[in-house]
């Protein structure tokens, strides 16, 4: 119930904010406004405003919405009004028109994110876990453990590290900019500081996808290699492991942390193995023998128990103009970050199962919001900065492909023909319905996996 409440309140929030863009602009343009919609299908509200004659409507599908306005080319206009049609409008104040929805979306992601800053997100500390075997952090030595205080993204100075949600973005910015990276950390508050390069730049471009953080070798953050809970039958419970025992070895490897041993775990289907714990500060020896499962078309292991506990935490919070230029910032990088990522999907570069549909959206609104109203919001702003760059696509039947049309008018001279708008709004639609069946696919395998 939490999942589909967040999902409609999510959508109903950034739709609405998207249409008002456009609905406030054409009222300052002069453009009369003939419905405002949040939503398609029957009306469950519907109310008109005295002052404009505008008719504002809630609909049941809450999947979109749309914003009517008075315009020749859709029904006659009486004389004494046609100087409020849109169509009668000069290039300029149609195009402010169209760009104020994705507009609205992007500044609506900088306030979020900047009361996100000022309010406070708590995040795991930027402590790195056991990196994958061959990654960038792997290959440059480092283990595990290391506390990141400071990063460098090419040449640009320096910057405090303030989570690991924050290191593993600036990593994510560096490989995506095919840039180098400088990291400072220490293992332990108090001990002496080092410094490590990764050559973030020399990974392929084949690995810039959902495997880019296994490839850099930051996928989690650190957590102690501790067993949580034990279930009552399964190996765990058969091996005598029980909550609170702290694994340092297991299958002849040491172990760095819960990430690393859940791997480990995986790996071992039905074969034996040495484990090393600490129970109440004494070590013994435990045999562990991990029980077959399979996942989807991979055999993997499961010993029965939760592994690994909680990561350290740690508050970020920014001032009032930090916070503002930091939600400023965020949204840019997202922005970009998302364009790319389309870009590269295009070329064959990244892969399409980064697509996502409207199932995935409504399962991390529900995560999200289960988490706190810190959270949701961060959700909101990071789905709302994908609907105002979505919509600036130069397809024909989202606003870019509007502003497309502008474009050839403010350089030709000439509208585009309506024969050539209707060829290219049906090759829109068509692409528009790949997509949209990529995403919806995606998210099927992503439930089912």
């Amino acid at each position: 119930m939490l999942t589909v409440l967040a999902f409609v309140v999510a959508l109903g929030i950034l739709i609405a904010v998207h249409e008002y863009g456009h609905y406030r602009m054409a009222v300052a343009c002069g453009v009369k406004v003939l419905r405002f919609s949040v939503g398609f299908g029957k009306p469950l509200l519907r109310w008109q405003s005295k002052k404009s004659s505008t008719e504002f409507v809630l609909g049941a599908l809450p999947l979109g919405g749309y914003v009517r306005m008075l315009d020749e080319r859709e029904a006659p206009v009486d004389s004494g009004e046609r100087h409020l049609a849109f169509n009668r409008q000069p290039l300029r104040s149609r195009v402010a028109i169209v760009a104020a929805g994705p507009a609205a979306n992007l500044l609506l992601a900088v306030l979020l994110y900047a009361l996100v800053n000022w309010v406070g997100l708590e995040e795991p500390r930027a402590v790195l876990a056991a990196p994958a075997t061959g990654s960038v952090v792997a290959q440059a030595g480092l283990r595990g453990g290391e506390r990141v205080t400071a990063v460098q993204v090419g040449q640009e100075a320096p910057q405090e590290v303030r989570s690991f949600e924050h290191l593993r973005w600036a990593l994510t910015q560096a490989a995506l900019e095919k840039q180098g990276a400088r990291i400072t950390w220490q293992r332990a508050p108090g001990e002496g500081v080092q410094t490590t390069d990764l050559p973030l730049s020399t990974l392929p471009s084949t690995v810039l996808d959902a495997s880019l953080g296994a490839a850099i070798g930051v996928q989690v953050p650190w957590t102690p290699a501790q067993v949580e809970r034990v279930m009552d039958a399964g190996a765990a419970a058969a091996a005598g492991l029980q909550p609170g025992d702290v694994v340092t070895q297991a299958f002849g490897i040491p172990v760095v942390d819960g990430f690393q041993l859940r791997q480990l775990i995986r790996q071992h289907p039905e074969q034996a193995g040495d484990w090393t714990v600490v129970r109440s500060g004494q070590q013994m020896q435990l045999l562990v023998k991990p029980e077959a499962a399979q996942e989807q078309d991979v055999r993997i292991g499961r010993v029965g128990a939760y592994i690994g506990g909680a990561p350290e935490m740690v508050i970020v919070r920014l001032g009032a103009a930090e916070g503002l230029w930091a939600g400023v910032t965020k949204t840019w990088d997202v922005s970009v970050l998302s364009l790319k990522m389309m870009g590269r999907m295009l070329i064959g570069e990244a892969s399409l199962k980064n697509l996502s549909g409207p199932l995935t959206i409504a399962d991390y609104a529900g995560k999200s919001a289960s988490m706190g109203w810190v959270q949701y919001l961060a959700f909101l702003a990071l789905i709302s900065v994908s609907l105002g760059v979505l919509n600036l696509l130069p397809l024909p039947v989202l606003d870019g492909g509007h502003l497309m049309y502008y474009l050839w008018e403010g350089v030709t001279g000439r509208a585009i023909s309506e024969l050539w708008m209707e060829r290219l709004q049906r090759a829109g639609v068509s692409v528009l319905l790949v997509m949209m069946c990529i995403a919806f696919f995606n998210d099927i395998s992503r439930i089912l996996g």
